[in-house]
């Protein structure tokens, strides 16, 4: 099914989340990672657009920018969003000012604490690099706070199986987690499975 991205909004603050009069009471999902992680690339790759904007430059995205995935297009496109996507500013960055950084918790923590409709949330680690604490961290909070997640091995393509196999098993053992799914925005590999599971959601 080919669903078509409707931008809503960029959000920083609680204040500036969409209302359900925008979104329907539609699930979201949120996707999160360090900066750099590749996470715009997949949003356009999941997509098949330009929504998400790629920077060369780590970190580039401050605000909560909110999509709204519709069936049908024209005058046959549904009202009611089947999906919302919720794409959250990087982390890790070292870069960024401070000040900025201090400002992300302030309307960060309440989205992912509260926000009703937040059904899942999509972790994203990079399979090119060792494990990462501050990943752990957020890995760590979704386990605390229970809400439902699924950790995403980012830019498989950039290695052989057998390197892809070893870091995924060390990704698994240091997050303390039993599933990773590796996928590549290049390659569209691994995409399939998570629109499966993002669907599942939806329903």
């Amino acid at each position: 099914m080919r669903l078509n991205p409707v931008f809503l909004l960029s959000a920083t603050d609680v204040a500036h989340f969409p209302s359900e009069a925008k979104t329907f009471g539609a699930p979201e999902v949120a996707f999160l990672g360090r900066s750099n992680v590749g996470k715009s690339s997949l949003i356009n790759s999941l997509l098949g657009s330009r929504e998400a904007k790629v920077s060369s430059t780590p970190g580039r995205t401050r605000t909560i920018n909110f999509f709204a995935l519709h069936e049908g297009t024209g005058d046959k496109m549904k009202v009611r969003p089947t999906l919302i996507f919720a794409d959250l500013p990087g982390y890790g960055y070292a870069k960024i000012s401070k000040s900025i950084s201090a400002e992300w918790p302030s309307f960060i923590e309440p989205y992912l604490a509260e926000r009703e409709t937040l059904a899942l949330c999509i972790c994203l680690v990079d399979t090119n690099i060792p494990p990462q604490e501050n990943d752990t961290q957020l890995i760590t909070y979704f386990k605390q706070t229970q809400r439902p997640y699924l950790v995403v091995g980012t830019k498989a393509d950039k290695l052989s199986n057998n390197q892809l196999a070893k870091s995924v098993a060390a990704l698994k053992k240091a997050h303390e987690v039993e599933e990773i799914l590796p996928v590549s925005a290049k390659t569209d590999a691994g995409t399939k499975v998570l629109w499966a599971k993002m669907m599942e959601v939806a329903e």
